[in-house]
């Protein structure tokens, strides 16, 4: 006799049985928990007046929860000789335009030489896999020099050229790219005409998305959070997250402000990464395919 399946709104599921469906939820909802501790911890942290902050042994909880944290960061904020709406908009458009152009040159570049046969290619990809082991701060003298010799520097391209070409975004991609985009679909839209960069934007790209938008988080999250750049002297152009360090070095009487701008600056990376996340998710779940 065959054995029944399990069903659920219509749907197949594992056949597990409900003790091993309540075992694993609460295994999950567990490790979510302890997961999502730090960020909760560093809400009540700036929800602490000073005295909480200071108390011996700490607390994890708040027991006068103020505002006033937030109130002296903005108080702060606004005795700042360059206008803060400045810094905002230099983080937002040196991380929206590198980010943009990391995706962009990246996915152009390894479709190229994932899918298309050229000289060098098995050598170019073997000096950007290589490239990875080597930290910014190694290239920092040689990628001064270079946008020095560009006359790039205390400029927004000094930012965000480097941020458009990157080692571990033409990697991820080139992998995905390799694994998920088959050869027939390709070849198929070539056949029925389509062009080459066609093929790569309509075609190739959505068989990747779980790339993309993993490169999209991890690249902004990266230009987000950058602080002081050794590209950049003046003042106005300085990032956001460089000026927040600055107004919260000023001691201890300023650690309540430190702990508002902490909030602050992970809340942007949390709300980009929580809305591609669920995208990651669903594509991962729906991008099978078979030749």
């Amino acid at each position: 006799m065959a054995k029944k399946l399990r069903t659920r709104k219509h749907k197949v599921v594992l056949n597990r049985s409900a003790g091993g469906d309540a075992g694993i939820t609460f295994l999950l909802v567990l490790l979510g928990a302890i997961m999502f501790l730090p960020m909760v911890y560093v809400v009540m942290q700036s929800l602490k007046p000073l005295d909480e902050l200071f108390m011996f042994p700490p607390r994890f909880y708040v027991m006068n929860p103020t505002f006033r944290n937030f109130k002296d960061l903005f108080s702060l904020m606004n005795t700042s000789w360059v206008p803060f709406s400045r810094y905002i908009f230099n983080t937002v458009f040196v991380s929206v335009a590198g980010t943009a152009g990391n995706l962009l040159f990246s996915s152009l570049a390894a479709y190229a030489m994932a899918k298309i046969k050229f000289p060098g290619a098995k050598f170019m990809f073997e000096t950007v896999r290589t490239s990875l082991m080597f930290h910014a701060t190694v290239t920092a003298i040689c990628s001064f020099i270079v946008m020095s010799a560009l006359g790039w520097v205390d400029t927004y391209w000094a930012r965000i050229v480097p941020a458009c070409c990157t080692s571990l975004g033409l990697y991820l991609m080139k992998q995905f790219m390799e694994t998920n985009v088959t050869d027939a679909v390709l070849e198929s839209a070539r056949l029925d005409g389509s062009t080459e960069f066609k093929t790569f934007w309509v075609i190739a790209m959505p068989m990747v998305k779980p790339a993309w938008l993993t490169l999209i988080v991890y690249s902004f999250q990266g230009l987000w959070n950058s602080g002081a750049s050794i590209y950049i002297q003046s003042e106005e152009l300085k990032s956001f997250n460089y000026a927040i360090q600055q107004i919260v070095a000023g001691g201890i009487r300023r650690s309540g402000a430190s702990a508002a701008s902490t909030v602050i600056m992970m809340l942007v990376p949390i709300t980009v990464f929580v809305i591609t996340q669920s995208n990651i998710i669903e594509t991962m779940g729906s991008s099978g395919m078979k030749d």
